[in-house]
């Protein structure tokens, strides 16, 4: 078996360890989110949900305008990932992705009995996060149509990631093209800011859809999930308030990191990569001392940089007071 894929959002369990408070910025959630009126009743939990989640589906059907045969919703997206990679790929086939990118492509292909290749061309899917994760680079809508059509003709699938791409940029969406070559993901948990929901969504083509119904499974997404949802999603539009405070935040932080000698990549997500220019996973020790949780890059295969999450100011204050003392 491969190893289990690292990720940030380990808070609870060092303050659990540590029984101190810690400010996390491991985690790229939105710190901003709408305001969701939502009744988390008991009696949501009194029966089991409806394992179509035909509610659900209309709900995301409408805002985008698509079928709902054309929707997979899963518990948080790494399940979507899990399942796209259990109905498409089988022992021997390949799959490509940009290097460094979210390790949960790899990990799920793998245990499909897939491996990686260095390219497009040799590739049954290809995995692309917009914005990637780590590095926040932002591709255009026409790079990746055209990236799209590369894998059309190389008769490849396109898996394509866009859980920030709601905190970043939604014009580079290809959310509203269809093609049977296209699977498309996002996360509620990071632009609603509830990462204990644990809620992911996909669009696809409906035969493919269809075939990720039969291997999800059973209720995957529990009752208040879905209710929470479904009330989130009708204030959707309230996202634009979001991105704009956090594009006020990323630009101060940026600049302010920059000036702690720190080698800032330029990012359009809600998250910052930054070469510490020294061992990484010293620096992230260093912080957790002094009640900070940030991203250690090493398991990115980028052992001196460090990935943090935009948090408002007065956070985003304490993390720069930290570093500087941390770096210092």
């Amino acid at each position: 078996m491969p190893d289990k894929v690292i990720h940030g959002g380990m808070v609870k369990r060092c303050q659990e360890i540590t029984g101190n408070v810690i400010l996390d910025f491991s985690a790229s959630i939105n710190p901003f989110p709408p305001a969701v009126a939502w009744d988390a009743s008991r009696a949501v939990l009194d029966e089991y949900p409806d394992d179509t989640y035909a509610s659900l589906k209309e709900t995301i059907a409408r805002r985008f305008d698509r079928e709902t045969d054309e929707i997979a919703v899963g518990n948080g997206s790494i399940e979507l990932i899990r399942v796209f990679c259990s109905v498409t790929l089988k022992q021997g086939d390949c799959i490509w992705h940009e290097v460094p990118t979210f390790g949960e492509y790899e990990l799920s292909a793998s245990l499909a009995g897939a491996h990686t290749v260095p390219g497009m061309q040799d590739a049954s899917v290809s995995f692309l996060c917009n914005p990637n994760n780590p590095t926040g680079h932002l591709r255009a809508r026409q790079n990746i149509r055209e990236l799209l059509g590369t894998s059309i003709r190389l008769g490849g699938l396109l898996f394509l990631d866009e859980a920030f791409i709601e905190l970043s940029d939604p014009r580079q969406s290809l959310i509203d093209v269809r093609d049977e070559r296209l699977f498309l993901i996002r996360s509620l948990t990071k632009s609603f800011g509830v990462p204990g929901i644990r809620f992911g969504y996909g669009l696809g083509d409906p035969g493919l859809i269809a075939r990720m119904e039969v291997s999800r499974p059973p209720w995957s997404v529990n009752a208040y999930a879905e209710s929470f949802a479904i009330a989130a999603f009708r204030h959707y539009a309230d996202l634009e308030r979001s991105r704009e405070l956090i594009a006020s935040e990323r630009e101060w932080l940026s600049r302010e990191c920059t000036h702690l000698g720190l080698g800032v990549s330029p990012s359009m997500a809600n998250f910052l990569l930054m070469d510490t220019h020294r061992n990484a996973s010293d620096l992230c020790l260093r912080l957790h001392d002094a009640g900070i949780l940030v991203r250690d890059c090493t398991s990115f295969g980028l052992p001196e940089f460090i990935r943090i999450a935009v948090r408002s100011r007065g956070e985003n204050r304490q993390l720069i007071e930290a570093l500087s003392a941390c770096l210092h």
